[in-house]
């Protein structure tokens, strides 16, 4: 069975709450992406998501693009992100969503980038910019290669585009809980209760939220919603200020650990 399917069917048999932690894959570099996936995968992070750097990243704000920037630095590339999928799959089992642009998936090749994805240990793909009305030869190599397929609903998004997205995908539905791009906010949206409630209706897959999560008080509000919460640039700002420390991989941990805490003790 997929890792993100049995992990969200784990979550839901124990009556628990998800966490998916989001980070630019290569940044500061390859290695660190490794350590701090293993220690995620010990905390308890429940999926990870790695951000494949590129040169446009559109739905991105200021902190991610950033990471994208340093990845791309430190000699990150599609291949060498499978690389280190690889790697830590020799050390841990946490369920692996690669965030990534088309553009990178259509210069490797479609059918290749999955292939080469299951066989490095991904669990599914979150193309940013690849919507379902033009990915059904997408969807059909993913289902073949066991992965999921996730898409994004917006609070912009009409109940017959969500009832399209809710059909196509698999693993669980991202919700952007606002409008724009990704980025730390002071609080959270007050829709989300309402818009995963629209959702619930088109689709028993779970609902994770993301976008604005910075802080664990707002990942516990956030969780009352959800089936999973995701926070990423917080966890990249940390990532950003502890670069050059040894003690990286322990300091960002730490503040994980607290984010993590707040999801799954009410």
């Amino acid at each position: 069975m997929n890792r993100i399917i049995e992990r969200f069917e784990q979550l839901k048999r124990f009556q628990q709450k998800g966490f998916i932690v989001y980070v630019g894959a290569g940044d500061p570099n390859l290695d660190a992406t490794r350590q701090l996936a293993v220690a995620f995968d010990k905390l308890g992070v429940d999926v990870l998501e790695l951000g494949v750097p590129f040169s446009d990243p559109l739905a991105d704000g200021l902190v991610n693009q950033l990471a994208a920037q340093r990845g791309l630095e430190s000699g990150t590339t599609p291949p060498k992100v499978l690389e280190t999928v690889a790697a830590i799959r020799r050390e841990a089992h946490v369920p692996i969503v690669l965030y990534i642009y088309f553009n990178l998936i259509h210069r490797c090749g479609l059918e290749k980038f999955i292939q080469d994805a299951a066989r490095a240990g991904v669990d599914g793909l979150l193309v940013l910019d690849l919507p379902p009305e033009e990915s059904e030869n997408y969807e059909a190599l993913m289902e073949r290669a066991g992965l999921c397929n996730i898409y994004l609903v917006a609070p912009t998004t009409p109940d017959s585009r969500i009832a399209l997205i809710a059909k196509r995908a698999r693993g669980f539905i991202y919700y952007v809980s606002r409008e724009g791009v990704t980025g730390m906010q002071t609080k959270v949206a007050d829709t989300i209760s309402q818009m995963t409630a629209r959702i619930r209706q088109h689709t028993n897959l779970p609902v994770a939220v993301g976008f604005g999560i910075s802080t664990p008080d707002q990942a516990r509000l956030v969780a009352q919603s959800a089936e999973a919460v995701v926070v990423g640039s917080a966890i990249v700002n940390q990532i950003a200020q502890h670069a050059n420390d040894k003690a990286l991989t322990a300091k960002v941990s730490d503040f994980v650990k607290s984010l993590l805490e707040g999801v799954k003790k009410p």
